[in-house]
């Protein structure tokens, strides 16, 4: 199969979605790979790496485009690349297209195979692709927090953990999944005091196991939300609904009675968001303020710290990329079921329900793609 990984095209986006291991797998295998000249540097991954392991490199996107049966990307397309989107071609990639009415519209007059990240999903409810990212930007939130507290960067001026005779910051994290899990162990490195709100007691059980006490736990509903977003100075929001758009989950009267300067951390940004004032920003400009408090909502985090991030996503999607590049993504979906659930389109369609419901459109069951 040929298979193709471009230059990421996202605003401060350093990350690819193969590195030279993954492409020294796939030729190994018999397979073609292009890679975009350059498109591994911003992860500290040369072109010469690229090379060594067998790829192919290409200085022009347009033909990486045009060579793939199979394109890799980290993040879904953006609109300058849509002219390259047509039919027969698969696309493995972050595709949040619950909260992306003009991709889902794009994809589907293209008539392009859509495989999401963060729709593959395993019979215990595991998102195996999703969860690497979410492991990063959960660890990172907590930090970009603690930086954007700093009276520098519009924040109130709290150092996280205080120092003897001073109070630690009061954090609340909304979620108690994988990305939440992850943020809560780094808030509470950084001498936070830490609440975890999920409405899944089970979860909150192996939070509270896991942190042996000194992380807070809390059933969530709107009257003890409420009060400790209100108390916090830095607020997390990591609350996904695969395939749907995210929850509003913190209104913009509970931001107006944060204390100034607090900060807000949505990670479901490109869900849409669990906040009700959040919009999508980038690491070129990612804060703004609203009522007095500091919204930070990359729509890419993960990619702030490329070189882990690029290896972190490689390790998950590879056995994936492998079963499609082996036998075709129809094979591969009738062998897995968890990666079946990732399609969102094909042939013009919407396989994905949370995706056609998001959109009012019709949802298709997965089985009737799989015959060509």
């Amino acid at each position: 199969m040929r298979i193709s990984v471009p230059t990421e095209t996202k605003d401060n986006e350093f990350r690819v979605a193969l590195t030279p291991a993954g492409v020294h797998d796939l030729v190994q295998a018999g397979h073609e790979v292009f890679v975009q000249s350059g498109a591994g540097v911003g992860s500290s991954m040369s072109d010469a790496e690229y090379l060594q392991a067998g790829a192919q490199l290409l200085d022009d996107a347009a033909e990486v485009w045009a060579r793939a049966e199979l394109m890799l990307k980290v993040k879904e397309p953006i609109p300058t690349e849509y002219a390259s989107l047509r039919e027969a071609l698969v696309l493995l990639a972050a595709v949040p297209l619950a909260a992306d009415r003009p991709l889902t519209e794009r994809l589907l007059a293209d008539r392009v195979t859509a495989i999401a990240y963060e729709t593959v999903q395993t019979a215990d409810g595991a998102l195996p692709l999703l969860a690497p990212m979410s492991e990063v930007a959960g660890r990172l939130a907590p930090i970009l927090g603690a930086h954007t507290l700093l009276r520098s960067q519009g924040g109130l001026g709290l150092l996280m953990p205080g120092v003897p005779g001073t109070r630690s910051g009061h954090v609340t994290i909304i979620g108690g999944g994988v990305a939440g899990r992850n943020a809560a162990g780094v808030a509470v490195g950084l001498g936070a005091d830490v609440t975890v709100f999920d409405t899944n007691v089970q979860a909150l059980r192996q939070l509270d196991e896991r942190f042996a006490g000194r992380v807070k736990t809390a059933a969530s509903n709107p009257f003890d939300l409420d009060r400790a977003v209100v108390n916090s100075d830095l607020v997390i929001g990591s609350v996904l609904i695969p395939g749907a758009r995210a929850p509003k989950l913190v209104t913009h009267d509970m931001v107006a009675r944060m204390r100034p300067g607090s900060v807000l951390v949505d990670i479901a940004v490109d869900q849409g968001g669990c906040f009700a004032d959040t919009r999508p920003t980038t690491h070129t400009d990612p804060t703004y303020m609203v009522e007095g408090s500091v919204f930070y909502c990359v729509t890419n985090m993960p990619g702030a710290v490329p070189n882990t991030s690029t290896s972190a996503l490689t390790n998950a999607t590879l056995p994936y990329v492998r079963a499609i590049a082996r036998g075709g993504w129809r094979a591969a979906m009738q062998n897995d079921p968890a990666l079946a659930l990732g399609l969102n389109t094909s042939a013009g369609a919407i396989a994905n329900a949370g995706v056609a419901e998001a959109h009012g459109l019709q949802a298709t069951p997965v089985e009737s793609f799989f015959t060509a």
